[in-house]
């Protein structure tokens, strides 16, 4: 389902034009039209989800399989040595996009990227209490 106001199936459909530099049935790769860093390259699934809990998990493992293509093609063309995947989901999260879409970001040396967070101290009973509200076994 391709929604009327999502700007990434606009991209997809070929509404609006892009830089892209892969795409096959299923994906579309793209350069961020607003970078954090020269390379910066979205993945696009061409079926629209909102967001990872849309996403069934067979296209979201096909996805990763080629975010590790296009990550080390953006490695070896672009001379890198470290790159951030980043994949944000709702508002809160930082989601501009309801469309599911995979950052591949390159960092180059004293770069004003910043992936980063506060860290908690947790007791080792907090962590035991949300371990036991997350088991999946």
């Amino acid at each position: 389902m391709n929604l009327d106001n999502c700007i990434f199936c606009k991209i997809i459909n070929g509404e609006i034009p892009s830089a892209t530099i892969y795409e096959n049935d299923e994906f579309k790769v793209i350069l961020d039209r607003f970078p954090g860093n020269i390379g910066h390259a979205l993945i696009l699934p061409k079926k629209h989800y909102a967001n990872i809990f849309e996403i069934d998990e067979e296209t979201a493992g096909r996805l990763f399989k080629l975010a590790v293509k296009v990550a080390k093609h953006i490695k070896e063309t672009l001379n890198i040595e470290a790159l951030n995947i980043v994949q944000n989901n709702g508002e809160l999260a930082g989601q501009t996009v309801n469309h599911f879409h995979l950052h591949l970001i390159p960092r180059y040396t004293d770069d004003k990227v910043s992936v980063k967070w506060e860290q908690l101290e947790l007791t080792d009973e907090q962590i035991a209490e949300v371990q036991k509200k997350l088991n999946m076994q």
